[in-house]
């Protein structure tokens, strides 16, 4: 039984704490308010990596963090504080593309060839080159919300992505403080899919690469140790988070 008598508060871990002093509760979106609830990290969300509900879960966690509304704790601290993971960048070719979010090359590529279809689809033109199944998935993807028609091109920025180029397995975009411009960053290789689950790998890891003082997330070596973070997003199986 914890403390206050409710036998809920004691066994849920805290990785969320508001301060009603400052802001009530019903400020809070909804998909915010869960995971205060149920003591789950932002980095564990219900959302889809990458969707619009994802990032904007995070620019609304920041917010309220920047105005001593909420405290968060672990991964999700080192988010919000060293990260811009929410927020979004524009390219020298006027691509819009989300920061600090590693992507799969993959999944861009597949969201970028139903996006054509949907786009020749509107001019009536789909049929002549696409299966009816391809052409009913870039309508549903379309409507809820993979992609917009009127977008130049979407790349992600700071968001790793599995990537066939530059000899390397991922990449994310991120932005250059003292540019201020969007670099595009390559890193890691195939064999950290194995490494990841084996202790004994991650910690030489991690000592090899001193990867507690890798800061600098225009270097490759930032996200090469704090890959396993984002492990559930680029496909990996692992529960383990933060360094290597």
């Amino acid at each position: 039984m914890c403390k206050c008598g409710c036998n809920t508060c004691d066994t849920k871990p805290i990785t969320m704490m508001l301060n009603e002093s400052i802001a009530p509760r019903a400020i809070l979106s909804e998909g915010l308010e869960y995971h205060l609830n149920n003591g789950k990290p932002l980095t564990e969300q219900l959302y889809r990596a990458g969707s619009s509900s994802y990032f904007n879960l995070w620019a609304e966690a920041r917010a309220l963090y920047s105005r001593g509304i909420i405290e968060v704790y672990g991964d999700d601290k080192e988010i919000i504080t060293e990260t811009h993971l929410g927020e979004f960048g524009i390219l020298e070719d006027g691509t819009r593309v989300p920061l600090d979010f590693p992507i799969e090359e993959a999944i861009e590529k597949d969201k970028q060839y139903y996006k054509n279809i949907a786009f020749l689809d509107k001019k009536g033109l789909a049929k002549e080159q696409f299966s009816d199944e391809d052409i009913q998935k870039a309508k549903k993807m379309l409507s809820q919300g993979e992609f917009k028609l009127d977008e130049a091109k979407n790349k992600p920025i700071g968001k790793p992505m599995r990537d066939s180029s530059g000899g390397k397995a991922y990449k994310v975009y991120v932005r250059d403080p003292k540019t201020k411009k969007i670099k595009t960053v390559r890193f890691g290789s195939g064999g950290l899919r194995a490494k990841i689950n084996d202790p004994k790998a991650r910690q030489a890891f991690a000592k090899r690469h001193n990867c507690a003082q890798k800061k600098d997330k225009t270097k490759a070596s930032y996200w090469s140790c704090r890959l396993p973070r984002y492990a559930k997003l680029l496909g990996l199986k692992s529960n383990f988070t933060g360094f290597w």
